[in-house]
């Protein structure tokens, strides 16, 4: 199946998540059985991130949305760690700073866009101000309804300015599915630092925030910057889901690695020579080491 037209958000069109199953597995039954295609995109993923950072004419953006507990953090440590880190920065974005509250709600966001052959991952990101401020009526309705238009020119430019290739993700999970995931964080010293005071109180906004989702996905899905919706109260499809829309959306990019700056010619001359010098070295101390051998 190819998620990126099953779960694409339709430019131009009104979208509700009463219409997507958070379930949804795609027809993959188990963890076993999505085991088995994820190690081949992650494979794919390693594979295509080795020739984007050696081709250097594209740079990527990955978005990651969702209500806490959709598994941000999950995708990142499943999904994205498949690729070299040197060319990868994974960038979180919490609460604005107080400097931060001092300029425009992109002046965060624009430093860590990607350069030409680097990937950024964005956990959390610029739609924050689109959602946090809206549900919590930190600005006036006249300023985050404002903020689609800025947030899709912003996109723009790095498409248009940069051959920035953009993917957002919305990890989409249930009501129950978040509190089954609380419990899980709560039983489990591992996750336990996770828990936050504030998970629960944001569980009586959960109405408004997907309103608020709904609002960013229709407002912001371009042809040129695509929302996807992932199902993901199954772990295991939300990181396929990802990880083959990350890859064949690389493999779309048609990368090549960049020819040689050097005469290879000259630089097989100056190799020869150096192996021929390096050999004769050997082969005389080998000699010295053998006549004090002797001697002794």
């Amino acid at each position: 199946m190819d998620f990126r037209k099953k779960l694409l958000v339709t430019p131009g069109k009104p979208f509700r998540l009463k219409d997507i199953d958070p379930s949804f597995d795609g027809g993959i039954r188990s963890a076993q059985e999505a085991a088995k295609h994820l190690d081949g995109y992650r494979q794919k993923l390693t594979d295509m991130q080795r020739l984007f950072y050696g081709d250097r004419n594209h740079a990527l953006l990955i978005v990651l949305q969702g209500i806490d507990g959709a598994g941000k953090d999950g995708t990142c440590w499943h999904v994205i760690s498949a690729m070299d880190p040197q060319g990868v920065k994974v960038q979180g974005f919490k609460q604005p700073t107080p400097e931060e509250k001092d300029h425009d709600f992109l002046w965060r966001v624009h430093p860590h866009a990607p350069g030409k052959g680097e990937v950024a991952v964005f956990n959390r990101s610029h739609y924050e101000d689109v959602l946090v401020e809206r549900v919590h009526k930190m600005v006036p309705k006249s300023v985050w309804k404002a903020r689609y238009d800025f947030i899709n020119d912003w996109e723009k430019l790095l498409v248009e300015d940069n051959n920035t290739t953009i993917l957002k993700f919305f990890l989409y999970i249930s009501k129950e599915e978040q509190l089954a995931r609380f419990e899980q964080r709560l039983d489990d010293p591992a996750r336990q630092w996770k828990i936050s005071s504030s998970d629960y109180e944001e569980r009586n906004f959960w109405e408004d925030y997907i309103s608020a989702f709904e609002d960013a996905l229709t407002r912001c899905s371009k042809k040129h910057a695509p929302w996807y919706v992932i199902p993901a109260n199954h772990k295991w499809f939300r990181n396929l889901a990802v990880s083959q829309i990350i890859a064949d959306t690389m493999e779309d990019m048609k990368l090549k690695l960049p020819k040689p700056s050097v005469d290879l010619a000259e630089i097989r001359r100056l190799y020869h020579s150096a192996a021929k010098a390096e050999g004769e070295k050997a082969r005389e101390s080998k000699n010295k080491r053998g006549k004090a051998s002797k001697k002794d």
